[in-house]
């Protein structure tokens, strides 16, 4: 009853992921998703139906058993020019209300959505590699900034844009770029001027771990590490991502404690038999799905 009830539920995720309006999905090697940014009339732009979608997608992703790492990619001619500036206005706006306090608590409410969106790619278990082209504006580096490894093409420019719309940017950049480069003094500037940079500089300062001559040749060594990451323990892999974010955000006295909990029980785990067996025996292993 129980394989039935999975098979059945494998079905029905299989569907909805096929269903996306903003989102395109595919597999293009074993245990890996790719997740594609798929306005590519729009460039990209980031609307309501696609917040939606970004969160509903990562969500279906973390309980996937066939899923053990993520890439995302944009189609078209650019990553994502960001926020969809034409929808923007009814997305952001509360016009029910005339009371400012309850347009606040409407407006807030909508500003938690969208930053849920992006934290469901941070909070997925599985390790999101993004693989970025042209440009990438606004709500794009606060999208790429929860992933876990961005790769990029070398005609890629990056673009915190809010301050020039005359905004704080409030969907996460703040939050994590600094932590993420670890050079505060160049994050402020970037944020308070809005000037764009380029693929080579995104790498100086650590945004991207790797440039290359072109999209595609950014998206298949991209895949090329996703395939090597799916093949290991998926156990472990989720201990690390867990982990390497609870540390990010804690002292080092709980970081260890948080990890000795952790490990206390994933050491059990037959991962760690059978990868101690195959470096033994110089053989690859093979891990149970989670």
């Amino acid at each position: 009853m129980f394989s039935r009830a999975l098979s059945q539920g494998k079905r029905l995720l299989a569907r909805s992921m096929s269903s996306f309006d903003t989102l395109a999905l595919t597999r293009p090697k074993e245990n890996i998703v790719r997740v594609e940014l798929n306005r590519p009339d729009k460039m990209n732009a980031m609307n309501a139906t696609f917040f939606r979608e970004l969160a509903e997608c990562f969500g279906q992703l973390s309980d996937d058993p066939d899923c053990r790492v993520v890439l995302l990619t944009g189609a078209g001619k650019h990553f994502t020019a960001g926020l969809d500036l034409v929808e923007a206005p009814s997305l952001l706006m509360e016009q029910s209300a005339t009371d400012v306090g309850r347009r606040a608590v409407a407006l807030k409410k909508i500003i938690q959505t969208i930053q849920s969106s992006f934290t469901a790619i941070e909070k997925c278990p599985k390790p999101v590699i993004a693989a970025i082209h042209s440009a990438c504006i606004g709500g794009g580096v606060n999208m790429i900034s929860a992933c876990d490894i961005r790769y990029c093409s070398s005609d890629a420019w990056f673009q915190i844009k809010e301050i020039e719309l005359g905004l704080a940017a409030d969907v996460g950049v703040l939050q994590r770029l600094s932590k993420t480069v670890g050079n505060e003094s160049l994050v402020r500037e970037l944020a308070f001027t809005a000037r764009k940079f380029g693929a080579d500089e995104a790498k100086s300062l650590g945004l991207v771990s790797s440039v290359f001559d072109d999209r595609q040749t950014c998206i298949d060594a991209a895949l090329e590490l996703a395939e090597t990451i799916s093949q290991k323990s998926p156990i472990a892999i989720r201990g690390t991502k867990a982990n390497l974010i609870y540390s990010r955000d804690h002292s080092a006295d709980e970081s260890l404690e948080y990890m000795a909990l952790w490990n206390s029980a994933m050491l059990q785990s037959e991962d760690l038999m059978k990868a101690v067996q195959a470096l033994m025996t110089k053989t690859k292993p093979v891990f149970s799905k989670l």
